[in-house]
């Protein structure tokens, strides 16, 4: 197993490089982060090149150590140019009808449901990242976000999101705005966020990149 340690201080292509080596795998994308899974299988290491608001998550979980619906959060640090890497427990996509009955308990809100306590508790962290993450885009009730354990217990995760369709259409029409939201050194790698290397065409690549060529 890769000490955990050795990540911080590094950049997100260097973490993944370390990864790799110790013998981890991709087994997921998402929009902001590569998701790598350790050789035996029992956690994850969630790694960004560009993460505004991802540690919002990791002070929800930290908050709530141990609550039996969110994950176990074995490490978790600030990359060099402005990524992250969090390693957690291993979870598996839950059933529709398992999500189902989460969100329902979530919108139900029943006093003494563990499922209302994290609510109560991620309302009020977004009330707080709304007044201090640039561009927050506030909690994300997506069926996607509840997963389970191999032991069968439903997880939430990734309650909240940044909202990157606006940071990225300002980097290219208001690049001054990125700028004064994001010190320069928390932008080093926008760029190089999962989406934009699966989805955008080589000529947004260039737009974005010249764009933030223009505040470095």
């Amino acid at each position: 197993m890769i000490g955990f340690e050795a990540l911080r201080g590094l950049h997100h292509r260097e973490a993944a490089g370390r990864l790799a080596v110790a013998g981890w795998g991709v087994c997921g994308v998402g929009d902001w982060a590569v998701v790598w899974r350790s050789p035996d299988g029992r956690v994850v290491a969630r790694v960004c090149a560009f993460e505004p608001a991802y540690g919002v998550f990791v002070e929800l979980c930290r908050r709530l150590e141990g609550h039996a619906v969110l994950p176990r959060i074995d490490f978790d640090a600030e990359l060099a140019g402005g990524g992250r890497v969090t390693v957690m427990e291993h979870l598996a996509p839950a059933e529709t009808e398992e999500r189902e009955a989460v969100l329902a308990r979530w919108d139900a809100a029943e006093p003494g449901d563990p499922v209302a306590a994290v609510r109560a508790a991620a309302e009020a962290l977004d009330a707080e990242a709304a007044r201090e993450v640039p561009f927050w885009g506030g909690l994300d009730r997506n069926p996607g976000n509840v997963m389970r354990r191999a032991s069968g217990e439903p997880v939430l995760v990734d309650l909240f999101y940044a909202n990157g369709l606006d940071i990225y259409k300002a980097l290219v029409e208001d690049p001054a705005a990125v700028a004064a939201a994001f010190p320069a050194e928390r932008r080093e790698f926008i760029c190089e966020i999962a989406v934009i290397a699966r989805e955008s065409s080589p000529e947004q690549i260039a737009a974005l990149r010249a764009a933030a060529a223009s505040i470095a």
